[in-house]
């Protein structure tokens, strides 16, 4: 049930009659529950996946005075309950009462508590020891250092519905997907403060303004769950419910994905189901037992974060993460999740060494009751909202990531192709001297590049840490590196597969990203940043208009090598092919600084060729020197091609030719 407002509930044991709620005297905490015996057994089966719609605070009126109704599941505790300022944080003024039925909720209403205000749960376990957590279904916090959780709703009146009725049309597997990868707290900050990170509120037209002057389809946030530890990147999640307090309220962000979304741009989000720190007020140990991760180390600490892995096997857990996978598409309209840490999921052995690692039951590394998640996963998502994606973040080669769970595999949409990245980024900061004896670093994509459905990224795990920006990886003088960054865009946006790109990458930022403060955004004053965001906004809009770049960008039959063997000049050639043979494209990337003149390509067939996309540029601060026209085929065999046509390659560049 998507995005309704709070609704009345009545007690069936409650005085009948107005006059009877009129001198209706609550008690502290009453019994009450928004479960049926239904949402019970679908929670304990790990069936259940809209949780939130339950769990959590609630505000609802009761006799006809507005309280709050708090659930929360602790089945190893011996005494839960609510503390807040509205009680002075007094342990034994709210307790909850425990259900009868052994799910192990707690739950009760508590009168004149309403939106805004803060809680706790205070926690007392079957060992005695004294517990003050946050709501695991919270939907909002308290911003840090503070960790309480704050009674709210996500009640917002959408006014998206024309995307919403057509976003089919640009998130299916054969639309153009240029995906603008973003971290809120660092994209900007307070020009006149840069210490201060800004709402956005103060900075969503701004970005939406922007992703749409560049062309990008689709908006990535890095995540916007609630997160104590900034230097996580949002990565170690205490509230998989709540939108981080420092970015504004819930309605704050829904009405950037709106705006976003009337511009004609979708949203992604960063999902973590992989793991959780061990913050106290956090999901660990939290009813003094193991109850979202798992007890053993083996299987439940991750030793490379320092956090802790959720008991897949668990229902109950199960459901807490199907439902909040759903619950970002349903209240925050969000039109697909990218799944992190993929293969640090799928594999008991992950970052281990033999003897720390416990075999599943067949005597196999993979996680099995993992794999079952995601494939649950992806049927729930695709069944209740077939038009967005999931995209899973997965560096190994697992079989069968992005295809369907009824063939075996794990029903995915798209899955990152972090081979193409890590080759390609090693052939470009080579000197191109040297590229000759490297060129199967380009090539050998193509051998895998249909076994999934790929999506190409440059995101934020390559400029950070030392790694240098994009910008600044290239080789040569200024003009060289921003000449190179041109060229592996060109070729990226070329090869078969969607796009992603982190933030400052559109523009060339020189440094590496630092979340703690903006994108240098001057550099657009200075003319190769200039040409650099001219150059992607041009590229995104071949890519959205050329339909052999996306048509069948997921099969072998959109693609054809037409030449790999001219090392020795660095020089690539292939075509991409859509729907219609009209719609096929000739792509010749020159990878050296040295410009080729009556080189000749063969070309599959007779006719016009028209010269639609160069790299080089003036306005995009190239030389602007060997600009291609227009050329007829002549009938001479090259490339194993009846007909050929010779055209000039510019130093550093790619061009793309369509005939006519």
């Amino acid at each position: 049930m998507a995005d309704r407002k709070p609704v009345s509930q009545t007690q069936d044991d409650a005085p009948e009659g107005a006059s009877a709620a009129v001198n209706y005297q609550p008690k502290a905490v009453e019994p009450f529950s928004l479960f049926t015996e239904f949402d019970i057994h679908l929670f304990a089966s790990g069936k259940h996946f809209r949780l939130y719609e339950k769990f959590g605070s609630h505000v609802v009126t009761h006799q006809g005075i507005t309280g709050t109704y708090f659930a929360v599941w602790a089945p190893n505790a011996k005494y839960v309950a609510v503390v807040g300022n509205f009680n002075y944080w007094s342990r034994g003024a709210n307790p909850l009462f425990v259900r009868l039925d052994s799910s192990g909720i707690w739950e009760g209403w508590i009168p004149n508590v309403g939106n805004g205000e803060v809680y706790k749960y205070f926690i007392v376990s079957q060992s005695g020891e004294e517990l003050e957590k946050g709501d695991p279904y919270a939907l909002k916090w308290e911003e840090p250092p503070s960790t309480a959780s704050v009674v709210w709703d996500t009640w917002y009146e959408w006014k998206d519905q024309e995307w919403m009725e057509n976003r089919h049309a640009h998130n299916k597997l054969n639309a153009p997907v240029s995906v603008y990868e973003v971290h809120l707290g660092s994209w900007v900050r307070d020009p006149g403060n840069p210490e201060r990170r800004l709402p956005v509120s103060e900075f969503a037209d701004r970005l939406v303004e922007h992703v749409k002057q560049c062309g990008f389809t689709h908006v990535e946030f890095m995540p916007i769950m609630q997160h104590p530890y900034e230097p996580s990147w949002g990565y170690q999640i205490t509230g998989y419910y709540a939108a981080n307090t420092k970015y504004g309220s819930p309605q704050d962000l829904m009405q950037l994905f709106e705006k976003l979304h009337q511009n004609g741009i979708g949203v992604l989000l960063d999902w973590v189901p992989s793991h959780f720190p061990g913050d106290a007020t956090g999901l660990y140990h939290f009813d003094g037992t193991h109850l979202f991760e798992h007890a053993d180390p083996r299987q439940g600490y991750h030793p490379d974060w320092k956090s802790y892995i959720f008991n897949y096997g668990r229902n109950e857990v199960r459901s807490f993460l199907l439902s909040n996978a759903v619950f970002w598409l349903d209240r925050y309209h969000a039109d697909g999740l990218r799944v992190d840490a993929v293969a640090s999921m799928l594999y008991l052995d992950y970052s281990r060494e033999e003897g720390q690692w416990v075999p599943n039951a067949y005597g196999g590394r993979e996680n099995l009751e993992a794999i079952s998640l995601f494939r649950e996963l992806n049927e729930i998502i695709y069944r209740e909202y077939p038009d967005t994606q999931t995209i899973a973040e997965e560096s190994t080669a697992f079989p069968g990531v992005s295809r369907p769970v009824y063939t075996g595999g794990l029903g995915f949409g798209m899955k990152w192709m972090m081979g193409w990245m890590n080759d390609t980024l090693k052939y470009f900061e080579k000197d191109p001297a040297f590229r000759k004896y490297h060129q199967d670093q380009l090539t050998f994509s193509t051998v895998y590049a249909f076994s999934e459905n790929f999506m190409l990224p440059l995101s934020h795990d390559e400029v950070v840490y030392g790694k240098k920006a994009l910008v600044s990886k290239m080789p040569g003088d200024e003009w060289q590196r921003f000449a190179n960054l041109r060229l592996l865009y060109t070729y990226m946006f070329t090869h078969p597969g969607t796009k992603l790109l982190f933030m400052g990458g559109e523009f060339g930022q020189t440094s590496e990203w630092n979340y703690q403060v903006s994108l240098d955004w001057h550099l657009l004053q200075y003319p190769p940043h200039q040409g650099m965001k001219a150059f992607v906004k041009q590229l995104n809009q071949l890519y959205r208009t050329e339909a052999a770049l996306f048509d069948k960008s997921f099969s072998p039959e959109g693609f054809e090598w037409i030449d790999t063997q001219d090392s020795e000049n660095s020089i690539l050639i292939y075509s991409r092919k859509g729907n219609s043979p009209k719609d096929t494209l000739i792509i010749a990337l020159n990878l050296t600084p040295v410009p080729r003149t009556n080189y000749r390509i063969g070309v599959p067939m007779q006719g016009m060729y028209t010269e639609i996309f160069n790299s080089d540029t003036i306005g995009f601060w190239g030389t602007g020197q060997y600009q291609n026209g227009t050329y007829m085929t002549d009938d001479k065999a090259w490339h194993g091609k009846a007909y050929s046509i010779g055209i000039s390659l510019p130093p550093l560049a790619g061009v793309v030719l369509k005939v006519w």
